[in-house]
C-alpha cells in the first residue's frame, strides 16, 4: 500500500526527473514513512528546470516519488489553471492507496473524488487559514473569498475525515475538530546538531541589540511590517537595535523601502533564503527572535531559536502560546505593544538569560528522536483504517 500526502509547496524537477527544493522537509523526512508503507507519494506543484542552484536539495528518492501538479503561484493562478489542475489532482486517486491531505486547494480536489466513493482519509492541520487570510496577511483582490472558503474546507475536511493530526496540542483542535482519530504532534522535529549545548548569560552594558526573524515575505501574515514598525518605534526611543531577516518573497522590496521610510536603512539587513546552517548562523549571532505573526500553526523558525538559547517574542496566535509564556507575546498587529515589550525585555539581562534557559529546555520537546516515533504511529494508524475499509468495500 502507498500513502499519497499533498503538500502546499513549489518544487523544481530537472531533465533527470528529481525533484529539487531550496529548503524544507526532504527526502529523510518522507521517508521514514516507508517504515509503514511501500512507498509515499507526493502531490505538488512541480516546474521542469534544466538545473537547480547548488544549494537546492533533493526530495524524491527511492520509495519517495511525485505526482507533479501544473505549477501555479496564487489563487488567480489556481483559478487559471483549476481545469488542468483538477485532472492532475484527482488523477492521483488509486484504489488500494492511503490518503493524508493538508485541506489546501489541491485537497479539495483529491477529496471530491474520495468523498462519493466513501474512501477514508486523513488530514494534516498546520494552521489556521483564518489568519493566512487575514488583512494585512496576503494582498489581492480574492484574498476575502479565501478567508470566507478556507476554514469552512478544513473544518468540513476534519468532520468528515476517520483521522486527524494537528501541529499543535491544544489550539487548533479547538477551532477544526475531529470526531474521530485524532492526535496533536508538532511537525517540527529537531535533530541533535540543531540545539546548542548551554544556554545563553546576558549581561549589563551598552552595545547594539540584535534581532533575527526567519519567515516567508512571500506574503505577510509572519507581520515583517508589524516588527519593523515597533523597530522603528524603539529606535526613536533611544535603544540601539539591529534588525535580520532571514527569508524572501515578493514583499521584500517594499519592506526594505518602509524600513529606509522610517530612518532604519543602516539598521535592517534582509539575508534573503538562507540554507538550515546559515539560517543558525544567523541565529547564533543574534540577542533576540521575534516572530509577531498575524497566524500560525507551530512555528518551526521559533522551534529553532529556541534550540539555540534564544529568548523568543511571538504573537498570541495558533501554537506560539504553547511555546513561551504569556510575558513573552504580544497581541498580533499591536505594534506598540510589540515596542514595549522589546523594550522590556532587552532592558533587563537577567530576564533574558532566564528565557534562554526556559527554552532551551522547552526545545528539547520536540527532538527529532521524541516525535518521529509518534508520526510514524498516526500513520499506521490511518494505514489499518484504510486496510479495514477495503477489507469490507472489495471490488
Amino acid at each position: 500500500m502507498n500513502v499519497v500526502i499533498d503538500i502546499d509547496g513549489r518544487y523544481d524537477r530537472t531533465l533527470d526527473g528529481a525533484v529539487w527544493v531550496k529548503s524544507g522537509c526532504l527526502y529523510d523526512y518522507w521517508a521514514r514513512f516507508l517504515e509503514v508503507f511501500d512507498g509515499v507519494r507526493l502531490v505538488a506543484r512541480v516546474r521542469e528546470v534544466p538545473r537547480v542552484a547548488p544549494d537546492m536539495h533533493r526530495v524524491d528518492g527511492e520509495g519517495v516519488t511525485f505526482h507533479p501538479i501544473p505549477y501555479y503561484v496564487g489563487p488567480s493562478q489556481y483559478l487559471m489553471k483549476l481545469p488542468q489542475i483538477k485532472r492532475a489532482a484527482q488523477a492521483a486517486v488509486n484504489w488500494g492507496d492511503a490518503f493524508a491531505l493538508c485541506a489546501g486547494p489541491i485537497s479539495a480536489l483529491i477529496h471530491t473524488k474520495l468523498k462519493p466513493l466513501g474512501y477514508p482519509f486523513a488530514v494534516r492541520v498546520i494552521g489556521d487559514p483564518r489568519g493566512t487570510f487575514a488583512p494585512n496577511s496576503v494582498i489581492y483582490p480574492l484574498r476575502p473569498f479565501f478567508r470566507w472558503w478556507s476554514p469552512r474546507l478544513l473544518r468540513r475536511l476534519c468532520n468528515e475525515a476517520q483521522a486527524c493530526i494537528y501541529v499543535t496540542e491544544s489550539s487548533l483542535q479547538k477551532d477544526y475538530p475531529c470526531p474521530a482519530y485524532s492526535m496533536g504532534v508538532s511537525d517540527v522535529d529537531l535533530p541533535a546538531e540543531a540545539f546548542v549545548a548551554e544556554p545563553r548569560t546576558y549581561h549589563s552594558g551598552k552595545h547594539r541589540i540584535r534581532i533575527v526573524m526567519v519567515g516567508t515575505l512571500a506574503q505577510l501574515y509572519k507581520a515583517p511590517d508589524v516588527l519593523i514598525d515597533a523597530t522603528a518605534d524603539c529606535v526613536r526611543g533611544g535603544l540601539d537595535l539591529e534588525l535580520v531577516f532571514c527569508g524572501d518573497g515578493k514583499h521584500l522590496p517594499e519592506l526594505k523601502a518602509r524600513a529606509d521610510a522610517l530612518g532604519l536603512g543602516g539598521r535592517v539587513r534582509f539575508r534573503g533564503e538562507l540554507s538550515r546552517d546559515e539560517v543558525r548562523y544567523e541565529l547564533d549571532k543574534a540577542d533576540l527572535f521575534i516572530l509577531p505573526s498575524r497566524q500560525e500553526g507551530l512555528p518551526r523558525a521559533m522551534v529553532e531559536a529556541m534550540a539555540r538559547g534564544l529568548p523568543c517574542i511571538g504573537s498570541t496566535v495558533g501554537g506560539i502560546p504553547e511555546l513561551l509564556l504569556p510575558d513573552d507575546l504580544v497581541p498580533p498587529g499591536d505594534r506598540a505593544a510589540l515596542a514595549e515589550k522589546i523594550r522590556e525585555i532587552v532592558s533587563d539581562p537577567q530576564r533574558m538569560s532566564i528565557m534562554s534557559r526556559r527554552n532551551l529546555a522547552k526545545a528539547t520537546q520536540y527532538r527529532e528522536d521524541l516525535l518521529r516515533a509518534r508520526w510514524i504511529a498516526f500513520y499506521r494508524r490511518l494505514r489499518e483504517i484504510t486496510e479495514e475499509w477495503l477489507k469490507a468495500n472489495r471490488r
